[in-house]
């Protein structure tokens, strides 16, 4: 079952993000081992208003408790959720600026990620659509999300799912394909892009 993540979600949901972000929680947490960034995330996860939070999440329920999650937002509002995760790792190193990985235009898809011990049901798939389900309900003609050049087997789950290239991002040290997935090329009308 699909539904909205609630602040109680946090130990839950942190630990699968942290499997979503891979070198970039360990770039949060200043540490080689990701697992020290889960107090990071389940923080601004409980916290509206940024980036991170569970009201910009959907989990993935079973009968084994919470299987995964998405998380993403409009990309216009960008730098306002970044902020308060900015203010938080400026705090030790104020010179902290990471590149955009969105903009605009793009209900952007910013981590999806699946319990490494439900892996191989689907389950990934199944938060991807209703994520792009729920950005073309709220108005948006776009979806983005960016995904590692050393990624091969993920590029081609988005791609299977209706994505395409749209180009490539620098993103927290690593080269990344900016992948869309455009509303009027679903529905038939492939003369926008």
């Amino acid at each position: 079952m699909i539904r909205s993540a609630t602040p109680a979600d946090a130990t839950a949901v942190a630990p699968l993000m942290i499997l979503a972000m891979g070198h970039i929680a360990g770039i949060f947490a200043k540490s080689e081992n990701y697992k020290d960034a889960i107090p990071f995330f389940e923080m601004f996860f409980r916290m509206e208003d940024n980036q991170y939070s569970y009201a910009n999440t959907l989990v993935y329920e079973n009968e084994n408790g919470i299987a995964g999650s998405v998380t993403g937002y409009d990309g216009k509002r960008l730098h306002e959720l970044r902020q308060p995760i900015l203010d938080e790792l400026r705090k030790s190193d104020p010179d902290f600026t990471p590149n955009d990985e969105t903009e605009a235009g793009e209900y952007y898809l910013d981590c999806v990620n699946v319990d490494e011990n439900q892996q191989g049901k689907g389950i990934g798939k199944i938060l991807i659509n209703a994520f792009c389900d729920l950005g073309f309900s709220l108005g948006y003609k776009r979806i983005g999300l960016i995904v590692d050049l050393d990624n091969p087997a993920a590029k081609k789950l988005y791609k299977n799912l209706g994505f395409y290239e749209a180009g490539k991002r620098k993103f927290m040290g690593h080269d990344y394909f900016h992948m869309v997935k455009d509303y009027d090329k679903i529905m038939g009308n492939d003369f926008a892009k």
